[in-house]
């Protein structure tokens, strides 16, 4: 990944208000060149999670996305929905240890928060944080990060 990104972002009924201001905040990122949001549009709609964040993922996994930040009530059903899609790696992460390695050991495209579990001024950032990593594809870790990719292409 080169230049600026293309950050998908998309949030349960729950996570609607953080997915707000942390779509604010990469709209405003020098790093991003455009922010594309998969709903929910108002903390009244309640697409479920896994709506959300199949179509998200789906995105990154066509490469129309750089990454993106889901945010439902805990991260987890965000992230357990993102994975289900061939070809994307996605996280919980609270930590900004955590954060790194996800992008430069895993090649993690997609960050999951929880709304009900992060303050909306730390969610703000780790995504910063997450913004400025990226993975390299001669690393020690990009042999781990094949093995993933060839286990889900299934058998030769």
């Amino acid at each position: 990944m080169t230049g600026r990104m293309i950050i998908g972002v998309g949030a349960d009924e729950y996570g609607f208000a953080l997915k707000e201001r942390l779509r604010e905040l990469l709209e405003a990122d020098g790093r991003v060149a455009e922010v594309r949001d998969f709903g929910v549009r108002e903390g009244t709609d309640h697409d479920p999670y896994p709506n959300v964040g199949l179509r998200v993922a789906e995105a990154v996994a066509a490469g129309d996305l750089d990454r993106a930040v889901l945010v439902c009530g805990t991260g987890i059903g965000m992230a357990i929905t993102a994975n289900k899609v061939p070809g994307v790696r996605a996280t919980v992460a609270y930590d900004p240890y955590s954060v790194e390695r996800s992008v430069l050991s895993n090649d993690c495209q997609v960050l999951a928060l929880g709304a009900w579990v992060i303050g909306a001024e730390v969610a703000r950032r780790i995504v910063a944080d997450w913004l400025g990593y990226r993975f390299d594809p001669a690393s020690a870790s990009a042999r781990k990060i094949a093995v993933i990719t060839d286990y889900e292409a299934g058998p030769s």
